[in-house]
């Protein structure tokens, strides 16, 4: 039975089944669905949270990334798509309360309750717009490069981005009059980009040029976002070690969606859970998931895991991000007060030591170890992680390598304007830095790695 959110209680729910919601939705309720998670329908964004969830926070968070549905499950989580699920279920079966507001029902146990995003809740944040990848030479076989597509007489970046958005593709490619929607595919990498100029002309122009404009759609890649954890317990168990700050959480979003299992982690970390990492919740002895998350060095510590993905990051990188997560949380910046007060100087004495005997304590105790360095990663992402995946003894699509390189940044990218001076070190702390720089470098090469980034190396 579909129709408008009402106010209704739990019990009289499961009584009467009325429409299971009675806050301020302004979307249409569904019904309930079965979701059994090995193939979701509405796999789109993706989050949760175990303390506030609501359906108008699933909703506007669906809305705001041009989705039509939101589906609620288990209380707690909540999932997006442009597709209904293809299994209704009986509207009683959808009995889990919503964290964040008592007397409404958020899904079940394998359950959704999907409504119809219909617009946006007063004072939420705006719809997302198409974004500008570059100008691109046409594959050769357009027909097999982009399933779908759309001729019209006054095709525009809002029209064609709000066409595939629709149908859940997250390229959209505008060629003269002609809109093409897509995936980033081997044929079609988005790797080598063309000047601007060559797309710039008149729509005949251009369509016979063979070269089209593309853009990144609001909607994810969905290629890629469907994980689980490991159906058998790990034989092996890895550690995904660094430093604080340097780049660990991406570094758990590119494994995750690459390899399809979750990540664990040595703690646990409810605004992580929130924003997708359920391995979170995990203990992370378990051997569920695929590699476990840690800080720690020392030799008990380490020797407890059979190998590790070491991921080392630019010290100078990594102790200002550290210290804006210390002071501000993970997407924040610590303010001017922080960077002034003997704070800022006390951590660097502190923890600049840490990032050198994290790595030389790795070196040393590891029994099997990848060394990855987090700007490298950056640099070339999808050979770095193809390393990384072969070491985890996971084979992966190269469209699948794609899927993630599309959505590369998660949701832990701070944004915005640095809130302190761009250069925080005084010249006693590049000293010190410095100097813990050249002892990793060596300690590397003494190990028969590769050393440190040149970038970042005293010369």
């Amino acid at each position: 039975m579909a129709g408008q959110g009402r106010c209704c209680d739990l019990g009289a729910l499961r009584e009467q089944g009325g429409a299971p919601y009675c806050g301020k939705s302004l979307g249409t309720y569904i019904g309930c669905f079965s979701d059994d998670g090995h193939e979701r329908t509405l796999k789109g964004a993706v989050f949760y949270d175990l303390r506030k969830m609501t359906v108008s926070h699933c909703q506007d968070a669906c809305a705001e990334r041009s989705y039509v549905y939101a589906g609620l499950e288990a209380g707690v989580e909540c999932y997006c798509g442009n597709r209904l699920p293809a299994m209704s279920a009986r509207l009683e079966e959808c009995n889990h309360e919503c964290k964040g507001e008592k007397g409404s029902v958020c899904g079940g146990v394998d359950r959704l309750s999907v409504y119809r995003v219909d617009e946006l809740q007063p004072g939420s944040r705006k719809r997302r717009t198409a974004t500008y990848r570059g100008c691109f030479r046409l594959p050769e076989n357009i027909t097999h490069s982009f399933p779908s597509s759309l001729i019209h007489a006054n095709v525009t970046v809002e029209t064609c981005s709000g066409f595939c958005s629709q149908k859940e593709f997250p390229l959209a490619i505008i060629r003269g009059l002609e809109c093409y929607c897509a995936y980033p595919t081997p044929q079609f990498n988005l790797h080598d980009a063309m000047d601007s100029s060559l797309c710039g002309r008149d729509p005949e122009a251009q369509r016979l040029a063979e070269y089209c404009e593309v853009y990144q759609t609001p909607v994810q890649d969905t290629r890629c976002t469907d994980r689980r954890f490991l159906p058998n317990k790990s034989k092996v168990f890895v550690a995904l070690s660094s430093f604080p700050g340097a780049g660990n959480t991406w570094a758990r979003h590119l494994i995750e969606h690459a390899t399809g299992f979750y990540t664990g982690s040595y703690y646990f970390d409810g605004i992580l859970y929130n924003k997708g990492f359920k391995g979170e919740k995990d203990h992370w002895r378990s051997r569920r998931t695929i590699c476990v998350k840690t800080h720690e060095s020392g030799r008990r510590e380490i020797e407890m895991f059979d190998s590790a993905i070491l991921l080392i990051r630019n010290p100078y990188r990594s102790l200002v991000a550290e210290f804006n997560r210390k002071c501000a949380g993970h997407l924040g910046y610590a303010a001017d007060r922080n960077w002034k007060s003997k704070e800022w100087p006390e951590f660097v004495n502190s923890y600049a030591s840490w990032w050198s005997s994290h790595v030389l304590d790795w070196l040393k105790y590891g029994k099997r170890l990848l060394v990855v360095h987090y700007e490298e990663l950056r640099r070339s992402l999808v050979p770095t992680l193809r390393e990384m995946v072969a070491f985890l003894n996971v084979s992966v699509s190269e469209e699948r390598l794609l899927c993630v390189e599309n959505n590369k940044e998660g949701s832990f990218r701070r944004r915005g304007r640095h809130s302190h001076d761009p250069e925080p070190f005084t010249p006693e702390m590049k000293d010190l830095i410095n100097g813990y720089i050249r002892t990793v470098d060596q300690a590397l090469r003494d190990h028969n790695w590769t050393g440190l980034p040149r970038e970042y190396v005293p010369r």
